[in-house]
């Protein structure tokens, strides 16, 4: 149960508030099977180029995706009905009579899933944890890429490693993913490996080293680690590449319930903290002040944020946000 608070995040989603909900311990990691069955909900989606009008990466957004590139199968005469944008007027010119160049769409794009597993993912307060919303979000495109024909890889990363899936078009290869996945997640535990800030940069660098060019990548974390260096692969990411950023976040990491005095720690350190009104709000605005951040350097480098909250189910988030219906 949550009710909703009316502070938006960046892009306009509004963020849900959790109240007292127990979490169902089956949620929190996620399992082989459940993976796998979402390669049904992955048919509701799309992730190519020709999206619905109110979609996050529609033409009226500041970034889109471009799809697959374009081969060049022959020059032939203009025949009516012809874009004229394709006529080559250099042949035009040369042979005396209307040409245009005709070009297919390759069969496949390679798509790369660069997913977050690190001890700062194992967080939840409700449905599931962040680094299972992630997980299920990456399942939900990898099978939503090979409906599409295209090759699927991933490189998911915790703290203490960094997991290389080449990119093949085959449901062995999605399901390795998928096994990839659980067994990462099932690693995190409240006494998990101190978070390791530096592997998200690690991921990214072996991202660019993968992705040379014309791939989709789709980016799954919280962006814990997040400085110059990430904006530096991200750029050189998106120089040559399609990359979809998602901001997984829990309600409770955007405001806190006013419950009076609460032990916090970071792993480290513990200290009690008052909860009041002034601290909810100032809690708030740093989150806000944080995101926005992030989608103000990725806008820049057309790069589109896709929020996913864990107390939804991700396939409905990501349908939303992408204008498709059920």
């Amino acid at each position: 149960m949550f009710k909703r608070l009316s502070t938006m995040l960046p892009g306009g989603t509004e963020v849900p508030v959790p109240v007292a909900s127990p979490k169902r311990s089956g949620d929190v990691y996620p399992t082989l099977e459940g993976l796998a069955r979402l390669r049904v909900d992955a048919k509701g989606f799309s992730l190519l180029p020709r999206q619905p009008v109110n979609s996050l990466l529609s033409g009226r957004h500041a970034s889109r995706l471009r799809g697959r590139g374009l081969t060049f199968e022959e020059l032939r005469d203009y025949r009516p009905g012809d874009d004229i944008r394709t006529i080559d007027w250099r042949a035009t010119a040369r042979l005396r009579k209307t040409h245009v160049r005709v070009y297919t769409e390759e069969r496949e794009r390679p798509v790369l899933l660069v997913v977050d597993q690190r001890s700062n993912m194992f967080f939840g307060s409700a449905r599931t944890t962040k680094a299972t919303a992630a997980a299920e979000l990456a399942a939900l495109a990898a099978w939503a890429s090979l409906h599409a024909g295209d090759r699927v890889g991933a490189i998911i990363f915790g703290d203490d490693e960094v997991v290389e899936v080449r990119p093949q078009r085959s449901r062995e290869n999605v399901l390795r993913i998928c096994h990839e996945l659980v067994r990462m997640n099932r690693k995190l535990s409240s006494s998990s490996t101190p978070l390791n800030a530096a592997n998200l940069n690690e991921a990214l660098r072996r991202a660019v080293n993968v992705a040379n060019h014309d791939f989709l990548i789709v980016l799954a974390t919280d962006y814990i680690g997040n400085n110059d260096d990430t904006h530096r692969h991200a750029t050189r990411l998106a120089s040559h590449n399609d990359v979809l950023a998602t901001l997984v976040y829990d309600p409770l990491g955007v405001s806190l319930p006013e419950l009076g005095g609460v032990d916090l720690t970071d792993g480290s350190q513990a200290a009690t903290v008052d909860v009041d009104s002034k601290v909810n709000e100032r809690f708030v605005e740093e989150f806000r002040r944080l995101s926005e951040t992030i989608r103000t350097r990725l806008r820049a480098i057309r790069i589109p944020v896709l929020p996913i909250c864990t107390h939804e189910p991700i396939a409905g988030q990501v349908m939303t946000a992408l204008g498709e219906r059920r």
